[in-house]
C-alpha cells in the first residue's frame, strides 16, 4: 500500500485520467473530490462489497429458477 500524506488543496494523480484532490478536511474527515472518465466506475468501499456479493449471488442462481422465470415473462 502506499500512503501519501497531502494538505488541503492538494492532489495525487493515478495513471493520466484520475485525479484525487482534498476539498476539505473537518475533524476526523476528509472530503475528497474525484476527477475520472464518465466510464470510470467509482463506489464507496461499503456500496462496492454489496454490489460483488449481489452479483455472486445472481451467478449462483439455478437454472431451473431461470427458466421459470422466462416462462413468466414470455407473451
Amino acid at each position: 500500500m502506499l500512503v501519501l500524506t497531502r494538505k488541503l488543496g492538494e492532489s495525487i494523480a493515478i495513471d493520466d485520467h484520475i485525479k484525487i484532490r482534498v476539498v476539505q478536511i473537518k475533524g476526523k474527515q476528509v472530503r475528497l473530490g474525484i476527477e475520472a472518465p464518465r466510464d470510470t466506475k467509482i463506489h464507496r468501499e461499503e456500496v462496492y462489497l454489496a454490489i460483488q456479493d449481489q452479483n455472486v449471488e445472481s451467478s449462483n442462481t439455478q437454472p431451473d429458477h431461470t427458466r421459470a422465470v422466462a416462462k413468466l415473462l414470455k407473451p
